[in-house]
């Protein structure tokens, strides 16, 4: 494909991207790698309680869609059939390529689809992979303030690096560039959440080129906008990652049942190529490449796509309405839902949608006022659901709503309860499904991602699990209510703690507070929003740690990762424990809360926010509307 500014290599009819020319250069891809390893859509599959297998997508059969003076569009597809069970994913796949006229760049996408009556089968990842010509592009930039100069691909070598906890972490011992050495790399350093990952790539400096991966719409990618993915890494390598269970571990493992028949369209994602004239810089590429994905994004949904499998703009449908809070411990009157997250989701439970991973899903934010506007919802039933930064929970509106081309639906005023049932006694962190605004330490020094010094996001820093040792060798952490400091005494993460010979004990927690007067007739509530968990418990005790039960046990929980890859957060839960007032005293009273796990080290939870409740408001319900458990 060839448009005078752009040329694209592909093999026939794999349609795997073997050359990209571009400014002069030849080819930016890695050259040394076979043609089978430069650009390619992929995934990671099983059957059915089989082994999981790697899979670049070759196509068998190829096809001119579209050739005209506008547009190319390429067909590259595999179909399936019983002969090929077990070999390959049963799934009829058809990738596409499409370059416009005057484009500096191009798109594809491909659509998946399942009949009714083939095998199931598992999806752990699918996504694009480019990688690039590690002579030339050594600077990468995924966010104004994540950006570097990065290590070479031999530099991950054996000798010339040391393997840290688990193998896609290093220390740099003898890289090609001096000044990185010591320095730690981890390709889940620069992971992102889908709501920020719009825009990544590559810049080579001799000549000045950039090589960005531009996603224009999150509609397609799986969990909603707060799951973490993927970018770039060492290789150079830049990735377009559609689906992963990343952060969430089997919760987020897309299972196609036998009988479930099953479509859908992933992309178009966009790759853009920018160079600069005379008198510009690198940083101008990386401005310029903000500017194209801005004007990417205004342009979704795209026009051009040829396959009616992608809905274009006047067939889908909008909504809009206004979200607001009704917190009877905060207010009488109700309270605009400022900033809330809004989307429609497939229809499920309160809070499905972080774990959706087979249709669409179509999120905004409200404004100040609570109002929010989702535009270009493809057709289909959804549930819309919600959740407020500072609010606990999750709300759902639980009629389905139904879209249809062409539809403009105003939902009105929607309200949300979220989980109450007394007043405020105390609280911990701010509810915002995040444990950022905890303690986070300074790395070991020996451990540094110099990018990440002095970084609002000092939790991308390697072995800060470790560090909950060094601060508490022999006790663990004490939290008292009206002394202690959120931001400064509580760990972002209840880890275990690493021992001398090496092994690993759990650790318990204590919340020591005061209470004025108890109603031993009545229920207190504690309330628990955990932000991650990694093969975990949560066990509660109130006033009597060494009670042989629990007064609550979450049992086994989470396979997020979230400690071991650098994630402030993985999937949300929240926990509604009712203290019976007989086990509170007045005077002083200490909450238990117990991690035992403690086979590896990077098991335990992160806490978003913790909330003790008085006894009920006289006439309150005993759970409102709003809770997620």
């Amino acid at each position: 494909m060839d448009n005078g500014t752009v040329q694209v290599t592909l093999s026939k009819p794999a349609g795997l991207v073997t050359g990209i020319r571009y400014d002069g250069i030849d080819n930016l891809l890695e050259v040394r790698n076979r043609e089978t390893n430069r650009g390619y859509w992929d995934l990671h599959w099983n059957p059915p309680g089989g082994k999981g297998i790697f899979d670049v997508i070759s196509g068998t059969s190829f096809r001119v869609i579209v050739e005209n003076d506008e547009q190319v569009e390429l067909s590259f597809t595999r179909m399936w059939d019983s002969l090929l069970e077990g070999k390959y994913i049963p799934l009829n796949i058809d990738k596409r390529f499409v370059l416009l006229r005057g484009s500096s760049g191009f798109y594809s996408y491909a659509i998946y689809k399942h009949l009714q009556e083939w095998p199931g089968f598992d999806i752990g990842e699918t996504r694009i992979t480019f990688k690039l010509r590690k002579d030339m592009f050594q600077y990468m930039a995924i966010a104004d303030n994540r950006q570097r100069l990065m290590p070479l691909p031999d530099d991950l070598l054996p000798g010339r690096c040391q393997t840290l906890a688990y193998p896609e972490a290093v220390i740099l011992v003898n890289p090609e560039l001096p000044e990185l050495t010591g320095e730690v790399d981890d390709k889940y350093q620069y992971s992102c959440e889908n709501k920020d990952n719009q825009v990544h790539g590559w810049i080579c400096f001799k000549p000045l080129v950039g090589f960005w991966q531009i996603t224009p719409s999150d509609e397609f990618r799986t969990a909603g906008p707060l799951k973490q993915n993927l970018t770039s890494h060492v290789g150079p390598t830049t990735l377009a990652m559609f689906h992963s269970s990343h952060y969430a571990g089997k919760d987020l493992v897309l299972s196609i049942s036998p009988g479930e028949p099953w479509k859908k369209v992933f992309g178009p994602v966009f790759i853009y190529l920018n160079s600069a004239s005379n008198g510009e810089d690198a940083p101008f590429l990386w401005e310029d490449a903000k500017m194209q994905m801005m004007a990417e994004v205004q342009s979704w949904p795209y026009s051009f796509p040829v396959s009616e499998d992608f809905q274009k703009s006047e067939e889908r449908g909008n909504v809009c309405g206004r979200l607001l809070v009704k917190d009877r411990n905060i207010s009488d009157d109700y309270i605009l839902a400022s900033g809330a997250y809004v989307g429609l989701a497939p229809p499920g439970d309160v809070g499905s949608w972080q774990t959706e991973c087979k249709d669409y899903q179509f999120w905004t934010r409200a404004d100040e006022n609570g109002y929010f506007s989702i535009k270009s919802i493809c057709t289909g039933d959804y549930n819309l659901y919600a959740w407020v930064p500072g609010f606990l929970g999750d709300y759902r509106f639980d009629a389905i709503v139904n879209i249809i081309s062409g539809c403009d639906m105003d939902m009105g005023d929607l309200v949300y309860e979220p989980p109450r049932d007394g007043p405020t006694l105390w609280e911990i962190g701010i509810p915002d499904r995040s444990a950022a605004e905890f303690y986070i330490p300074d790395p070991d020094p020996k451990f540094m991602n110099n990018l990440y010094a002095n970084h609002p996001d000092r939790f991308r820093q390697y072995g800060l699990w470790d560090r909950y040792a060094d601060m508490y060798p022999d006790t663990d952490l004490v939290y008292t209510v009206g002394l202690s400091d959120y931001r400064k005494d509580w760990f972002f993460a209840q880890v275990v703690r690493r021992k001398d010979d090496g092994t690993h004990v759990g650790t318990t927690w204590q919340i020591k507070f005061k209470l004025d007067k108890v109603d031993r007739s009545c229920s207190y509530k504690l309330r628990v929003a955990i932000a991650s968990a990694t093969l975990a418990e949560l066990q509660v005790r109130v006033n009597d740690e060494k009670a042989r039960r629990p007064l609550f046990t979450s049992g086994l929980i989470g396979r997020d990762n979230s400690i071991a890859r650098h994630g402030i957060h993985g999937l949300y839960r929240l926990y509604n424990v009712n203290i019976p007032g007989a086990r509170v005293v007045e005077g002083e009273n200490t909450i238990f809360l117990a991690q035992p796990r403690c086979t590896s080290p990077f098991q335990g939870l992160m806490y978003d926010y913790i909330r003790l409740e008085g006894p009920p408001f006289s006439g309150s319900s005993n759970e409102a509307s709003g809770s997620f458990k």
